[in-house]
């Protein structure tokens, strides 16, 4: 005999949850990315200092080595990785030439405002090969940033630097009367390509990396990073 049904208790929600924004746009860029022939790598997200910074031609006295500015484990023997770069020198020194992988994943800065924050997502992109030079950078931009921001975007390019690329710029993108800037991208440093055992005289390479939530962001119109991890249903119902 079952029991009694008590007609005076709230219905249950059975509201069916989707995908996070932020893992929507990961995912739209991911698929973009590998229509263009990247494949998709990832790695650990706590990394040794030789792959987060020595491999990557960042000095011990490199800015971003510093305690305020990561986040350090195991009495300082390992790195919650600043970047996703790291995966792309596990992929250099365990493959050969030429190579074209993407990195999605999470990264960690002692970031805290509207616009940044501690833990983040990135997703990078690497190209090596023969003859590879920063007019196949500025191709592979212009159709990363058309695809996303349609076919009128206009886009600039600022010098920058960046120690494991050699020229280094920022990309920037046009909306209304404000340029905003959407990624950093350059020619692989040759000392980057000899520490993971590839010849610089003979390859040469470019890279990117898109800060998810900044695309999720303008994609949006979120005007506060924080939005996206504050679990408010009400917000997050918006993009089912």
């Amino acid at each position: 005999m079952t029991a009694p049904k008590d007609i005076f208790l709230p219905p249950l929600n059975r509201e069916i949850g989707s995908s996070h924004p932020i893992n929507q746009v990961k995912a739209e860029l991911t698929e973009l990315l590998t229509s263009f022939g990247f494949s998709v790598a990832e790695g650990p997200e706590v990394e040794t200092e030789e792959y987060n910074f020595d491999k990557l031609n960042i000095p011990a006295t490199h800015p971003a080595r510093e305690m305020h500015d990561t986040f350090y484990v195991n009495n300082k023997s390992q790195v919650l990785r600043t970047h996703t770069s790291p995966v792309q020198v596990r992929t250099m020194l365990g493959s050969k030439p030429p190579i074209a992988v993407v990195s999605p994943g999470k990264v960690y800065r002692k970031d805290d405002d509207a616009t940044h924050l501690p833990m983040f997502h990135q997703i990078e992109g690497l190209y090596v090969d023969e003859d590879v030079n920063f007019a196949h950078l500025k191709d592979l931009i212009y159709k990363i940033c058309h695809s996303l921001f349609g076919e009128e975007a206009q886009l600039r390019f600022r010098p920058s630097y960046f120690p494991f690329t050699e020229p280094s710029a920022e990309v920037d993108v046009l909306f209304g009367d404000k340029w905003l800037e959407i990624l950093g991208c350059g020619v692989v440093n040759p000392k980057v390509l000899d520490n993971c055992g590839i010849d610089p005289k003979q390859y040469s390479g470019l890279a990117f990396g898109l800060g998810i939530e900044r695309i999720a962001m303008l994609k949006y119109k979120v005007n506060d990073i924080r939005d996206f991890y504050k679990s408010n249903l009400d917000f997050l119902r918006q993009f089912k």
